[in-house]
């Protein structure tokens, strides 16, 4: 059969008029094994992360056994159906060195940046999810998308700086018209009208770039220099809109569905909190399937998490501080119903992505989710023993349902590692103890 390409079109007549109606992307398109493009290009690779607050209780939740096929403790008995996708990895530690270690922060400051904060309030640069949409995002409608599951708009753990943070999607209404609204360009759709205000944009831009240009044969090296950096965002930005006056190619996966009818209740309830989440993540996944980002950040919960039990008197942190340790079970029940609460929510994300067909795989063989907290033993708020996870094979480069006790070195060797699979070409990440140019081996396919 005479190959096809992802630019054939069907062509006809209609009351007198040509038309041309895309393909939707065919086996033929990929590859003779479905893992790249026939044309040679690989299957885009995208990057997420996930965060939750107040750790886990170790004697509940890691698993006696490394490496592959290991058990699932109490706490995360619910990724039983998801264990083969996800590497989880404990024992690590966030060193806070000569810095104040505020509670709550140090944890996930670490973790996202790699380096720990001197105070509360700042982040001591941008978070990972930035450095890599910075690598793989700049050719889609969105360079990333940021989402929390608990309804307020603070809960972020994406900053672009020290004090920018990206601010997240908290309603699965608002976020659905964002993504899928009016200004959609749907792949899958047989007409594709430009938007006149990205063409203005557009225009605009060029104009500016011009103008720039001719700065650069009167000022000094050091202000060429810096040009040159300003011309390289404005590049980037150049590529994103002229990425969006293009048809963008078929996806079959592209099935945004009906907008939800309202809002789920807005109250910090672990029932709530679940349906949003629910609702965040079916977004989130079509907004890749249907390749408007490439980087995506979802929080189930703040790094103090304030979800509440129904029935029960106090919501999560109180409970960790103040509820005692049952002396049958070992450990404090009601806290530990919390952490149970968000891993059944991170195993229903990781299995919303096997749910979109893609190559001879799924989505989540094209994807690597990065999942972090701020504290390791829920109780004591401890810097060590912590959790780290990851979902997915990021197109083939990683082996997973690997455990790896990480024997109280830094977390930073997991977020390096997610750094490197993305193609940031950096020899380390993080300062002083948290310091490391250690990939996770055992991981790396």
């Amino acid at each position: 059969m005479k190959k096809l390409s992802r630019r054939r079109v069907l062509r006809g007549m209609v009351n007198g008029s040509a038309v041309s109606i895309a393909l939707p992307l065919l086996n033929c398109f990929l590859n003779e094994n479905g893992t790249a493009l026939a044309s040679g290009a690989p299957m885009p690779v995208r990057f997420g992360t996930w965060g939750y607050g107040l750790g886990m209780t170790a004697n509940v939740f890691v698993p006696k056994k490394t490496g592959p096929d290991y058990d699932l403790p109490e706490e995360i008995a619910s990724w039983a159906s998801v264990k083969q996708h996800i590497n989880l990895f404990t024992n690590a530690t966030a060193f806070p060195d000569d810095a104040p270690n505020p509670c709550h922060y140090t944890g996930w400051v670490i973790g996202r940046t790699g380096v720990a904060p001197m105070d509360g309030k700042t982040i001591p640069g941008e978070t990972i999810d930035v450095t890599i949409a910075n690598q793989i995002g700049r050719t889609t409608r969105f360079r990333s998308l940021t989402a929390t599951a608990n309804a307020d708009v603070r809960t972020t753990y994406s900053f672009e700086n020290s004090t920018t943070p990206n601010s997240p999607e908290w309603s699965p209404l608002q976020f659905y018209n964002r993504l899928f609204g009016p200004e959609f360009p749907d792949p899958n759709a047989t007409t594709f009208n430009p938007d006149p205000q990205v063409r203005v944009r557009k225009s605009v831009l060029s104009g500016v770039m011009d103008q720039t240009r001719s700065l650069m044969r009167n000022v000094g090296a050091e202000d060429r220099q810096r040009l040159d950096q300003y011309f390289s965002g404005l590049r980037q930005l150049e590529n994103q809109f002229a990425q969006r006056l293009e048809k963008p190619e078929p996806i079959a996966g592209c099935r945004p569905g009906e907008a939800p009818i309202s809002d789920p209740p807005m109250d910090k309830t672990a029932e709530s909190v679940a349906l949003r989440h629910r609702m965040m993540t079916d977004l989130m996944v079509m907004a890749l399937a249907c390749d408007q980002t490439r980087v995506f950040n979802m929080a189930y919960s703040s790094a103090a998490s304030a979800i509440i039990k129904p029935g029960y008197e106090k919501p999560h942190h109180t409970t960790t501080h103040e509820e005692p340790i049952d002396a049958q079970l070992g450990y404090q029940p009601n806290a530990s119903w919390f952490t149970r609460r968000a891993m059944e929510s991170w195993a229903e994300f990781v299995s919303a992505f096997t749910t979109v067909k893609e190559g001879d795989g799924t989505l989540l063989d094209n994807v690597l989710i990065y999942a972090t907290t701020d504290h390791g033993y829920a109780r004591m708020h401890s810097m060590d023993g912590m959790p780290v996870f990851t979902a997915g094979r990021a197109g083939g480069k990683v082996k997973t349902g690997i455990h790896v006790d990480l024997e109280g070195g830094a977390g930073t060797r997991v977020g390096y590692t997610a750094l490197r699979l993305m193609g940031v070409d950096t020899p380390s990440w993080g300062t002083k103890s948290n310091r490391t140019s250690a990939e996770v081996g055992e991981i790396l396919a």
